[in-house]
């Protein structure tokens, strides 16, 4: 493995990652970028330190905070100066002294939830945010009988909002989750307005916002003889996709079949070559 690359352990995300997970990492923090332009972030439970990296893009200054050593040694040497390792509840940090917090996926990591709240309320200016993600319960783990070892007190959505509105009164909910779909976008020569909420990543780990910024495999037109008969309504920017999620039922199975297909074949080679061992044992 690359001396640049922290090794995967199932749960902390490293940008090596593929798939769904991959997704969903990059996006929040991109999500949240747009939001930290020009302030001064800390981004709490950094991990390999990816995030905190993508967010200085964007903002003034960002620093990580991560208790694993491993993780912010790697950080520091992946990324530059500006990772510690502390606890989120209880960093090294004064009072009033970040204009935003970024924390993806860290609440349902602790039993502490209450004094990490509260350590994130002490370092945020008075008129500062946070943009904070946790895995619904619900959804997450009763829905797919499924039970995440690493998780120690997953909340579900109801008890999330609770549990923030007590550090901070003011609270928005957004909802996040990986989905198959059709997406119509308005053309740089569209007169409708454009959103500025697409996001991509490019090879040089750049992110841009504003047009999609793929090739449409179609091209849609709405024409009329002048331009007040044209709609005014029209979307920068439609999705489309069926409730079922059957293109995401069919990939997963796909998924799984080819995963059972790698451990038959390791199977399958195993059996050949104690086979072939025990033909030269006979010999």
């Amino acid at each position: 493995m690359s001396d640049d690359i922290l090794e995967f352990t199932g749960e902390r995300f490293t940008p090596e990652c593929v798939r769904e997970i991959w997704y969903e990492h990059m996006h929040r923090y991109a999500f949240a970028g747009k939001l930290v332009q020009g302030l001064d972030v800390c981004d709490a439970a950094c991990g390999e330190g990816y995030g905190t990296a993508l967010l200085r893009s964007f903002a003034a200054s960002a620093v990580g905070v991560d208790i694993d050593e491993t993780s912010i040694s790697h950080a520091s040497q992946r990324y530059g100066k500006g990772f510690y390792q502390a606890s989120v509840t209880e960093m090294p940090f004064s009072d009033e002294n970040f204009d935003a917090i970024v924390s993806f996926e860290t609440i349902e990591h602790l039993t502490e939830q209450q004094a990490m709240l509260n350590e994130f309320r002490r370092v945020l200016k008075p008129e500062g945010f946070m943009v904070i993600s946790s895995p619904d319960k619900r959804w997450y783990s009763d829905a797919r009988d499924y039970d995440n070892p690493h998780h120690l007190k997953e909340l579900y959505r109801e008890e999330f909002i609770s549990l923030l509105k007590q550090y901070f009164p003011s609270v928005r909910v957004y909802g996040q989750k990986l989905l198959f779909q059709s997406v119509i976008w308005a053309e740089p020569e569209s007169s409708a307005q454009s959103s500025n909420g697409v996001f991509q990543v490019h090879e040089n780990d750049k992110v841009t916002s504003g047009q999609s910024g793929y090739p449409a495999m179609y091209n849609i037109a709405i024409a009329a003889r002048s331009d007040e008969h044209i709609p005014d309504d029209v979307p920068g920017l439609c999705l489309f996709g069926d409730k079922d999620e059957s293109v995401y039922q069919h990939y997963n199975e796909q998924i799984r079949k080819n995963i059972q297909a790698g451990h038959d074949l390791m199977e399958r080679d195993a059996r050949i070559n104690r086979l072939t061992e025990k033909l030269k044992d006979n010999r």
